[in-house]
């Protein structure tokens, strides 16, 4: 009996234990990774690398970047879509990732699926920056050139269905202009060839356009957000000549899915409390984009939402993959 009582009370003591090791009060219990699914150095990397280690000392455990590029995105995204439900893998990626779904006619991947948000980290507006011998100084007068002057102007992007395309062609849409895409590979020739003069227009991120603007070589003369911008303060939106738009990046937090609310709900917590803190709008600030805290439920609806859109704009507009 008393044998049976020791292997009892041994066994309740291991049932015990597993039971409160898998209890989600106890998350998180070791080191959990942060898949970007780019190369080190890019907008997506930086944002991880922030936020990683204030995280990690918030939660006491490390959180470890991993980059995993691959397939414009898809590869690491998948890994992690694919991953266990438990909140020890995470994604960080941005809202190409909604313009991407827009032009995948056929994917084994659905972001509103196959991912669980868990919390957006920033958001930043493009710059409309133009060659300098184009006469337009502002939204106003670029507006009103280029309806005078439909098909007489090329505007770059980093590549055919990339968020320059999208930003432009809305743009198009809304204003009722006509420009010529020129697709590069990548940002780099976009912005040689706009300083060039090859094309005359492009519409991308701070950090890829104002080291070119401050030297003069190219000039800055609107921003997409919709109203003034704490990026650029001095730039004019798009919006007071083409009202309504708006076109924005986002950054954000991703969890495979079925991952426990509960699991969810304590990095989305912990994470909005990094994103308020003063140092961390500061350094945001400096990539380009603002802090942004979002619920879970808000960060979903904003994807979905972006998704819909994207849909519409390239349907319209004939965007495909490259």
């Amino acid at each position: 009996m008393r044998l049976i009582s020791i292997i009892f009370t041994a066994s309740f003591v291991l049932i015990s234990s597993t039971l409160q090791a898998q209890t989600p009060g106890k998350y998180p219990n070791k080191s959990i990774t942060l898949v970007v699914p780019y190369p080190v150095g890019g907008s997506n990397d930086v944002f991880a690398r922030q936020i990683a280690k204030t995280l990690g000392e918030a939660l006491k455990v490390a959180v470890v970047v991993d980059n995993r590029p691959g397939a414009s995105g898809t590869t690491g995204t998948m890994q992690v879509s694919k991953s266990a439900p438990d909140g020890y893998t995470l994604l960080a990626v941005s809202s190409s990732m909604t313009t991407n779904a827009a032009i995948q006619a056929k994917s084994n991947f659905d972001p509103t699926v196959d991912l669980t948000p868990v919390a957006m980290l920033a958001r930043g507006p493009f710059i409309v920056a133009v060659n300098d011998s184009l006469p337009a100084k502002n939204p106003a007068e670029l507006i009103a050139l280029l309806k005078a002057n439909p098909g007489k102007f090329n505007y770059a992007s980093s590549g055919a269905g990339s968020t320059n395309q999208f930003a432009t062609e809305l743009m198009k849409v809304m204003s009722g202009t006509y420009v010529v895409h020129i697709p590069y590979r990548g940002m780099p020739p976009a912005v040689t060839d706009l300083i060039g003069g090859q094309t005359q227009l492009l519409l991308a991120s701070g950090p890829s356009l104002f080291p070119q603007v401050r030297n003069g070589r190219i000039r800055a003369i609107g921003i997409t957000s919709l109203k003034t911008n704490v990026i650029a303060p001095d730039l004019i939106p798009m919006s007071t000549a083409i009202p309504g738009y708006e076109f924005e990046l986002w950054w954000g937090i991703f969890a495979p899915p079925g991952t426990p609310n509960e699991i969810v709900i304590t990095l989305n917590q912990e994470i909005n409390k990094i994103l308020n803190q003063p140092e961390t709008k500061t350094s945001f600030v400096r990539e380009g984009a603002e802090a942004y805290p979002l619920t879970p439920a808000q960060f979903s609806s904003r994807m979905n939402s972006d998704i819909t859109r994207w849909k519409k704009i390239a349907k319209q507009q004939s965007i495909t993959a490259e």
